[in-house]
């Protein structure tokens, strides 16, 4: 597959290629970070990304929603919408290692004071009790290996320099800083900020512990991801992002958070987080906050689906050769509800892929298996097959008591019933067969000329 070659590793010129296409919506009007920045990205969500010229009390301005639509995504990837994953995919297979470089735009600014409060970090929703960073992709390094990882996990401002910080217990980041912990040290580690796009993709990677997501950003991006040395540790951060918050985790400080949003949308309550630190905050001269809106809101979801599914599809490969696409739906919050296709599917693969995309991603709740002529991104499609082609007497898998993440609405004491549909054609089922009825393939073909001469605006 080539690659194409993307200079730019900040989001600036992803930022300008949607000005130009009418997908970027840019407020002048003042608006203040505290609800009102959440209310302008709940009412457009998917529709336009959004940059906000002017935030009240703050001279830096904040952009929202890059990643929130396929086709989005696509454009950050330089690829077509259908090719996505397989791009994905690649990038975990073929990694590119990084380059270190001396000088970078991240660090044009330095403070060491107010590393948080100088920035306008929203408040998001009613019941929430403080402003959340939500887009901040984590650098740490493990502290007995060495090995580098990257990844995603909420801050919540406390003060002018320290945060709480949730993380689920298996986050290899909460792995780390347990480590840490241990041998009576904190965890450092950076936030970064308005990194391109295709590293924020391979940061939500589902990779094995000492799998560095970095590498997976270089082939996505065709070049090295270019990294510059922390100001305050060894660190290494992307050299083209717009803000990198340095600190440290405290794994043995305990503090309740309180209500938090989540995937599915409703508030959840995980009770306690762990402190974190910052004494250093390197910019841009004219910096940008990188927002994701998080909840049941476009970019939140597509950030999560995109890459599950590349990482459900890889690991299933190598146990079922002839998978095909898979799907982690909007309707399961990007998170839950996983399609899996296979291409004529022998006896009992529907099954064993349930069982692997259980076994892989704990936070997979339902999964559905459906033959190739199905789009498995299509609800509807995949909705039609479970109705014309499952028996529930037979195709229908319940397994109660599997492993839950804490964020799964129905888990009870870390567990909850998951449920496998295997929408399948199977041989006999019918006597007619599963043929789609439509018109001969040649009427179907001149007429597509036909409408696509005089209505190209059909799109077919």
């Amino acid at each position: 597959m080539k690659i194409e070659r993307l200079t730019d590793q900040s989001c600036r010129s992803i930022l300008a290629r949607l000005d130009q296409r009418g997908d970027l919506l840019t407020l002048e009007e003042p608006v203040d970070a505290h609800h009102e920045v959440a209310a302008v990205l709940s009412l457009v969500d998917a529709r336009r990304a959004v940059r906000f010229a002017s935030i009240r009390d703050h001279e830096t301005g904040i952009f929202a929603g890059i990643l929130s639509d396929l086709d989005r995504i696509a454009m950050v990837l330089g690829v077509p919408a259908a090719e996505i994953q397989d791009r994905l995919i690649a990038s975990i297979s073929r990694p590119v290692a990084p380059q270190i470089v001396e000088a970078a735009p991240v660090q044009e600014v330095v403070r060491h004071d107010n590393v948080l409060s100088s920035l306008p970090v929203p408040w998001f929703f009613a019941r929430e009790t403080g402003p959340y960073i939500t887009a901040g992709l984590i650098v740490a390094r493990d502290p007995e290996t060495g090995l580098g990882n990257a990844s995603y996990a909420r801050l919540k401002v406390l003060g002018p320099s320290e945060a709480l910080i949730g993380i689920a217990p298996n986050h290899h980041l909460s792995i780390m800083a347990r480590k840490a912990a241990a041998r009576g040290e904190t965890l450092p580690f950076a936030v970064v900020l308005g990194a391109h796009p295709a590293i924020q993709l391979a940061a939500c990677f589902y990779l094995g512990l000492g799998d560095d997501e970095i590498h997976c950003a270089g082939a996505l991006l065709g070049e090295p991801v270019r990294l510059v040395k922390a100001r305050t540790s060894d660190l290494l951060v992307p050299a083209e992002a717009e803000i990198v918050l340095e600190g440290e985790i405290h794994a043995d400080d305990i503090i309740v958070e309180g209500l938090v949003s989540e995937y599915h949308g409703m508030y959840e309550d995980y009770g306690t987080g762990v402190r974190a630190t910052f004494g250093c905050q390197t910019r841009r001269a004219d910096a940008m906050l990188q927002v994701i809106e998080p909840g049941y809101h476009a970019e939140h979801l597509y950030l999560g689906a995109v890459p599950i599914a590349a990482s459900l599809r890889a690991q299933l490969a190598r146990v079922i050769p002839n998978v095909g696409q898979v799907a982690v739906t909007l309707s399961g919050s990007g998170r839950t509800n996983v399609v899996v296709q296979i291409d004529r599917p022998r006896p009992g693969q529907a099954k064993r892929a349930m069982m692997a995309c259980w076994s892989a991603v704990s936070i997979v709740k339902n999964v559905t298996v459906v033959d190739v002529d199905i789009d498995p991104w299509d609800l509807a499609a995949v909705e039609l097959a479970k109705m014309n082609r499952m028996r529930a007497e037979r195709d229908v898998l319940i397994v109660p008591g599997m492993s839950a993440d804490r964020s799964e609405p129905q888990e009870e004491r870390g567990m909850v019933t998951k449920t496998g549909y295997d929408a399948t054609c199977k041989p006999g089922d019918r006597k007619e067969g599963f043929e789609p009825a439509l018109p001969p393939p040649e009427a179907m073909e001149r007429m597509r000329a036909l409408l696509t001469k005089h209505h190209p605006e059909l799109g077919l």
